[in-house]
């Protein structure tokens, strides 16, 4: 009877580990084929889901060509960020170029709490669409819980956790009453196991998994688009400490190629690695045990890391 019981147990593992993997393949088709068929979706997002886009973090990298390929759809774009400056450009670049109207909103998101009642008067009237939480914080370069500063760590916790809850909440109400709209909730490859030397980054991206996830099921019945986009690495600035990943390639895309494609997923998926590369990555990553991705991942880290201050110590020499 034990074994029995062990192997039906077995069976219902392998069932489990192959339709998560058949779902990541079917992903990557989907993401493979989506921009092909862009032309037709760009005149129904707006249909779809409303006449504005929010978007957090989105004056650099992925946030703001994000902005950009929302508004060749057709889409009115709020832009949030910390920089009036730029902002402004975004703005002036966005309208330059596509006959839409946008709206700029200075917000510095590890302010944590005092941010957020500025950010909803500014919203005021304004039917949100879509929202996308990009808006993110991870370490200056690899590095050992004891060495971070305890302001990036609370940074990373109000900027990663606090504002993709709390933008949620602020539009999700609007969202329900109107039945229809759109929320990206921009998670990370990182998720996929502990990360040694990016700890507190990675832990805070399986929250944004976790809270999508949780938040799809309760927005079920209104009808609203809840999905989880975990990109690997893209090459930003974010990832300045490597010239590996931060040179586009194959795996690593630039920031426009990655956006146009993730947009095409938006409607069809509900979570994503948003790239087809990064979708063969991400299966390919989740195979092993919860250990060795761990263990892989420190390495990664610990080579990551030791590449950031060889080319520091270098730097200071030269000066």
């Amino acid at each position: 009877m034990i074994l029995v019981l062990l192997a039906i147990i077995g069976l219902l593992a392998l069932l489990h580990w192959l339709g998560e993997t058949l779902w990541s393949v079917v992903q990557i088709i989907s993401s493979v084929l989506a921009p092909f068929f862009q032309p037709q979706e760009a005149r129904t997002l707006r249909e779809r889901y409303g006449d504005w886009a929010v978007i957090t973090g989105s004056t650099d990298g992925i946030g703001k060509q994000y902005a950009l390929e929302l508004a060749r759809k057709g889409l009115n774009i709020v832009l949030i960020s910390r920089t009036l400056e730029k902002l402004i450009t975004v703005a002036n670049e966005i309208e330059s170029q596509f006959p839409v109207k946008t709206k700029t909103i200075v917000a510095d998101f590890s302010k944590g709490q005092e941010v957020y009642k500025h950010i909803e008067n500014e919203l005021a009237g304004i039917p949100i669409g879509i929202l996308v939480n990009n808006v993110g914080k991870q370490y200056s370069y690899p590095m050992y819980l004891s060495e971070v500063p305890e302001q990036d760590l609370w940074d990373i916790v109000n900027i990663n956790v606090g504002a993709v809850t709390s933008m949620c909440r602020m539009v999700v109400k609007q969202m329900q009453e109107r039945k229809k709209g759109a929320i990206v909730n921009v998670s990370s490859g990182s998720e996929l196991q502990p990360l040694p030397l990016m700890t507190v980054y990675a832990a805070t991206k399986v929250y944004v998994k976790s809270f999508t996830a949780a938040l799809r099921f309760e927005c079920a019945d209104y009808g609203l688009t809840v999905q989880h986009l975990a990109p690997l690495f893209v090459s930003t600035k974010m990832n300045h400490f490597s010239s590996r990943i931060s040179t586009a390639s194959l795996l690593v895309p630039d920031a426009q190629t990655y956006a146009r494609n993730a947009v095409a997923t938006l409607g069809r998926t509900d979570s994503t690695t948003g790239y087809w590369s990064h979708g063969i990555q991400y299966t390919l990553t989740s195979l092993p045990p919860v250990w060795l991705r761990t263990l892989i991942g420190g390495i990664m880290n610990l080579s990551f890391r030791n590449e950031y201050l060889q080319r520091e110590q270098k730097t200071a020499k030269i000066q």
